[in-house]
């Protein structure tokens, strides 16, 4: 083989090893593999909206779980994970609306459901910060949960009214 060729297959491999690497989509560390892949196997921004709707809902529910029912072990990490895993779901649940608005997909649903659930979101972390349990604890993480959700939810709101509504069939 002449040194050309060994050049030139050395680089066929080296760019090869990186497209590999820039090809992998980096994992949220707040999904479970399962998760994950009912989010890849989505078909639709309006199923992978509801399916992150869906995961924050079941991460603020194990939150409540875990501050009545406190572990023995790692109770002040679980807090925090659960409450950093619950506005991880938030915002990539918004961004969904945002991303699937500028493609101009009709995501009504989606943005009826984030909306509707965000208010929801936002009443039980109220009530949250206003009994006070533990709240040294995760008090950083529970303002950004507000923060984020209020802002969602604002976004929702203004995604209502920029997402075209369904057509109305007339009857002839």
């Amino acid at each position: 083989m002449t040194t050309c060729a060994k050049i030139a297959l050395v680089m066929f491999i080296v760019a090869g090893m990186s497209a590999k690497i820039g090809a992998q989509v980096p994992e949220k560390d707040y999904l479970t593999a399962q998760e994950a892949d009912k989010i890849r196997d989505a078909e639709t921004s309006n199923e992978r909206i509801k399916l992150f709707v869906d995961f924050a809902d079941d991460r603020l529910k194990k939150f409540q779980y875990e501050l009545n029912h406190p572990s023995p072990t790692n109770h002040e990490q679980m807090l925090n994970y659960l409450m950093n895993a619950y506005i991880g779901c938030v915002d990539d649940a918004a961004d969904l609306v945002q991303l699937a608005i500028e493609k101009q997909e009709n995501v009504r649903r989606g943005v009826d459901l984030m909306a509707a659930k965000t208010k929801e979101y936002l009443d039980a972390l109220r009530k949250i910060q206003a009994d006070a349990k533990e709240i040294d604890i995760y008090k950083e993480n529970l303002d950004d949960a507000i923060e984020g959700t209020q802002d969602a939810m604002n976004d929702a709101e203004k995604a209502k009214k920029s997402v075209a509504p369904p057509p109305v069939r007339r009857k002839s």
